[in-house]
């Protein structure tokens, strides 16, 4: 996948039911969403000793990126390694499927089987656990409603319940105690390709709501 647009608004409730209403009459959704059109996302944030990512972010540094594992629905046969980028305002995923093991393996810092991996991204995480420390730092979880436009390869997506889990970082474990991150409600996130259909444009205004740095890393971490 390329480099695409990204944009975040933060929106409160009543915005969240008027914005849900048009994009069901217009969007499709995402096919792996459950039967309410929505699924649960936990993801685990790597950073370093230094709080690079963290404080890359809060700087509002043109080129970084950070790391995660990731997994949909309390699944822990589908768990993914990914790298998000971003330079410039446009953004970047690449990403891995690895296994549970593999997964908790990291989360323990036994990582010198990856090392030999065939896999650059898993090699690249490798290097960067071992010369820059980046070690897991913080689990995050939300529910995501996810919706879908062909045109532009728009993906539109309203983030709600987003929880910290402080400081414990077994990202498998289903015992994991989160709390709510603060005072956030909901986020909606924009993101296309090359443009965006007027349309769908349209569909998305909301008066006085203006584009947000908002972070749901940051914003647990922060709290945490």
């Amino acid at each position: 996948m390329g480099f695409r647009h990204e944009y975040k608004y933060y929106i409160n409730y009543g915005d969240y039911i008027v914005l849900r209403q048009r994009l069901k009459a217009v969007l499709q959704s995402d096919p792996y969403a459950d039967e309410n059109g929505e699924y649960h996302i936990r993801s685990l944030y790597f950073d370093n000793y230094s709080d690079k990512v963290l404080r890359e972010k809060l700087d509002g540094v043109s080129i970084r990126e950070k790391f995660r594992i990731r997994y949909y629905n309390h699944d822990l046969n589908v768990i993914s390694l990914e790298k998000k980028s971003k330079v410039n305002g446009l953004c970047k995923k690449q990403a891995v499927r690895i296994t549970k093991e593999q997964a908790q393996e990291i989360i323990n810092g036994e990582i010198e089987w990856m090392e030999k991996s065939k896999n650059n991204l898993l090699v690249e995480l490798y290097a960067k656990m071992h010369y820059e420390q980046l070690r897991p730092k913080v689990i995050v979880d939300y529910i995501r409603e996810p919706f879908i436009f062909p045109a532009g390869n728009v993906r539109i997506t309203l983030d709600r319940d987003i929880r910290t889990g402080l400081w414990d970082i077994d990202a498998l474990s289903p015992d994991v105690i989160t709390i709510p991150a603060g005072d956030v409600k909901i986020l909606l996130e924009v993101k296309y390709d090359a443009f965006l259909p007027s349309i769908v444009r349209d569909i998305i205004q909301l008066n006085g709501r203006k584009v947000s740095a908002f972070s749901k890393y940051a914003s647990c971490r922060m709290y945490g």
